[in-house]
């Protein structure tokens, strides 16, 4: 059975090492400052969840206004990509449509 000498050891701690460390370290793992980044992380988990609510009750307003959502989300969707990828993306899909018989060729 491993002592913990022998867990020290093997990670090259000594009792010197740990008593230098800040209080409240564990392991070489400062607590205070891990517990400060979870709990950011957390505060912007809540944040994006209420956020996405709000979004969520955008979206219902529009549907209410008549407004088709599954359009309203290709545009945001859109308006996010660069454009010199969408103008690309445009290109080779009129391309495939012409290939295809589902566009007039150019002439």
């Amino acid at each position: 059975m491993e002592t913990m000498d022998d867990i020290e050891n093997e990670f090259g701690e000594t009792s010197a090492k740990r008593s230098n460390a800040r209080q409240g370290d564990v392991a070489g793992v400062p607590a205070a400052q891990l517990k400060a980044i979870i709990e950011r992380i957390e505060r912007l988990e809540e944040e994006k969840k209420a956020l996405a609510e709000d979004i969520k009750d955008i979206y219902a307003e529009a549907k209410g206004n008549g407004f088709d959502v599954k359009i309203l989300r290709k545009i945001i969707a859109i308006r996010k990509r660069d454009q010199e990828e969408l103008d690309e993306e445009e290109t080779m899909l009129e391309v495939y449509l012409r290939a295809l018989g589902m566009r007039p060729d150019e002439e």
